[in-house]
C-alpha cells in the first residue's frame, strides 16, 4: 500500500461523503434540517469551533437549533454527510464571534489541528476552505454583478441573465519538496519564523508549468540549488486559504547556496546528526514539510525522528 494511503497527512482523507448529497436541491435541504440530522459548521474570521476539554473535539451546531437558529438558507453550504449527517458550513460576519456551548471556542485551524482527531481536522479544513470560496465569489469576476448560490451552496452564479458565469471551488497548486544529497538536506527559513525554524522549500505553480518544472524553478529560484528528477511523495490540502500541498523528493546537483528573490532569509545544509541534535527547529508535525523531513531522516537513521524527539524533551 502506498505511503500516503496507509497514512495520509493532516487534512486529507474521505473524511467527508461528498457524493452522498451531490444532487441536492432545497428539498432535500430542508428535510434534513427538519429531521435534526443537519450540522452547522461555522466560521468565524476564518477560525473554526472546536472543544478542547477533556479532549479536544471539532464543535458542531444542529441547524436550526440555538443562537444561530436564523441563519439565511442561502448562506448554508453543504459540505456531504458527516456520521450519518448532512453537514453546512456557513460565514459568520461579525465584529464579535456568536455565543457558543460552553466550552466551545472559535480557534486558529493551523495551530489546534494537531490537538484533533484525524478526521475532524480534516472536516474543519473542508468547512474553512468552502467558506473562502464563498468569501471571494459574492460577485462575478466577469462583470462584477453579485452571484447567488446554486448547488446548496456549492457553487456561485452570476445574477445577470447575460452573463451568468458559473464559478466553482477551486484549488491553488503549490510544491513543497525536500533536496537531499547524500547524508544531508537543504532547509530554508523565512524572516517572520519563529527564531530558529527551518523548512522544505515551498512555492506555487504557475501557469504552463508542470509539477517537476515548478519543484526545479522554485529551487533554484529561491536557493540557487540545481536539482535532478523529482519525485512524488504525497500531498496535503492546506486550507490557508485555499492551497494543495504537492510533496517532492529532489536530489541536489550543486551545493553552492545562492539567496536569489528575497522569499527565503537563510538557507542552509542540515546533517541527519544536526536534526537529532535539534538544529534547527522543524515545522509544524501536522505539515506536510514536517512529514517529508521524517521519511527521509528515518530511511538513513537507526532511531526513527519521533525517537529523538521524545528523548530530547523537543516533543
Amino acid at each position: 500500500m502506498r505511503p500516503d494511503i496507509e497514512r495520509p497527512n493532516v487534512f486529507a482523507g474521505p473524511h467527508v461523503d461528498r457524493l452522498k448529497f451531490s444532487g441536492a436541491d432545497a428539498e432535500t435541504v430542508a428535510l434534513a434540517i427538519a429531521a435534526g440530522t443537519a450540522r452547522l459548521i461555522p466560521v468565524w474570521r476564518s477560525r473554526c469551533p472546536l472543544i478542547r476539554e477533556p479532549i479536544p473535539s471539532a464543535f458542531l451546531l444542529e441547524v436550526g437549533v440555538g443562537p444561530l437558529a436564523d441563519i439565511d438558507a442561502d448562506e448554508l453550504i453543504l459540505l456531504g454527510e458527516y456520521r450519518g449527517n448532512a453537514v453546512f458550513t456557513t460565514e459568520i460576519q461579525a465584529d464579535a464571534p456568536p455565543p457558543l456551548t460552553e466550552g466551545a471556542e472559535f480557534a486558529d485551524l493551523r495551530l489546534a489541528a494537531g490537538l484533533l482527531p484525524h478526521e475532524e481536522a480534516g472536516l474543519l479544513a473542508y468547512a474553512r476552505a468552502m467558506v473562502s470560496f464563498r468569501h471571494r465569489h459574492r460577485f462575478c469576476g466577469s462583470c462584477g454583478a453579485p452571484t447567488r448560490p446554486e448547488q446548496a451552496g456549492r457553487m456561485m452564479i452570476c445574477t445577470r441573465e447575460d452573463c451568468a458565469t458559473e464559478f466553482f471551488p477551486r484549488v491553488d497548486p503549490a510544491i513543497i519538496v525536500l533536496v537531499t544529497q547524500d547524508d544531508r538536506t537543504l532547509l530554508g527559513r523565512q524572516a517572520g519564523w519563529p527564531e530558529g525554524r527551518y523548512s522544505t522549500i515551498a512555492g506555487f505553480v504557475e501557469p504552463g508549468e508542470s509539477l517537476e518544472d515548478a519543484v526545479r524553478r522554485e529551487v533554484l529560484e529561491e536557493t540557487g540549488i540545481v536539482t535532478g528528477t523529482a519525485d512524488y511523495q504525497s500531498s496535503q490540502p492546506w486550507p490557508f486559504p485555499r492551497s494543495l500541498m504537492l510533496g517532492f523528493r529532489a536530489e541536489a546537483l550543486s551545493t553552492e547556496i545562492r539567496l536569489g528573490d528575497e522569499e527565503l532569509e537563510d538557507a542552509r545544509w542540515f546533517s541527519r546528526a544536526e536534526i537529532a541534535a535539534g538544529t534547527p527547529l522543524l515545522p509544524f508535525p501536522q505539515s506536510i514539510a514536517f512529514r517529508l523531513i521524517e521519511e527521509w531522516y528515518d530511511a538513513g537513521s537507526v532511531r526513527p525522528l519521533a525517537e529523538e524527539t521524545r528523548l530530547h524533551g523537543r516533543g
